[in-house]
């Protein structure tokens, strides 16, 4: 299965609940941080774009964000530096899993290639933007990112099913214990 949806919708806690239920879960967000890793080949490249969010061979994550989520154009840049390497990555693991696997992207052409149950999670704007702001983030920079992501419309189109996570918490839980077994019948 594939699980998508933008910042603060609420996908990890979505994910959280397949890995409950015995998935296996590969984060396409982890596996970017790998790939910005140290002294990797795209910190490398980041560092020839943007020399101020590198140092010592290390990525400045908050940097590097402040840099590429108000220019559209460097947000372009890094995702051609970084996506290719996420997805190849993706499709590894893929390839090794066996039994159930949910992967996590938040952006559509970060799914593997295959025949894939996709699931969005959306919640309104100002939902999202709470959840991130308590998760630690500015709202200024939470409000760049989401408007920089696929809007919950686009994830609806792309999905098979759609989790609507602005309720109550219960009532997602049961949303997705029912995909879940839907799933495995």
């Amino acid at each position: 299965m594939l699980l998508g949806g933008g910042i603060g919708a609420g996908k990890s806690a979505v994910a959280d609940l397949f890995v409950q239920a015995g998935f296996l879960v590969i984060e396409a967000d982890g596996i970017g941080a790998d790939v910005l890793g140290p002294h990797t080949e795209a910190t490398g490249a980041v560092a020839d774009l943007w020399p101020e969010a590198v140092r010592e061979g290390v990525v400045d994550r908050e940097v590097l964000a402040r840099i590429v989520f108000s220019d559209g154009a460097d947000l372009g840049r890094l995702e051609a530096i970084t996506h290719p390497a996420i997805t190849a990555e993706i499709e590894r693991r893929v390839a090794d899993t066996r039994g159930d696997v949910l992967v996590e992207v938040p952006l559509q052409h970060l799914a593997p290639a295959g025949d894939w149950i996709k699931v969005a999670v959306i919640a309104d704007e100002e939902t999202r933007i709470a959840r991130a702001v308590g998760r630690g983030g500015d709202p200024a920079d939470v409000r760049r990112r989401i408007s920089s992501q696929v809007p919950d419309h686009e994830w609806v189109v792309w999905a098979d099913i759609v989790i609507d996570n602005n309720d109550a918490w219960s009532r997602t839980e049961n949303t997705v214990h029912a995909v879940i077994r839907g799933v495995r019948e």
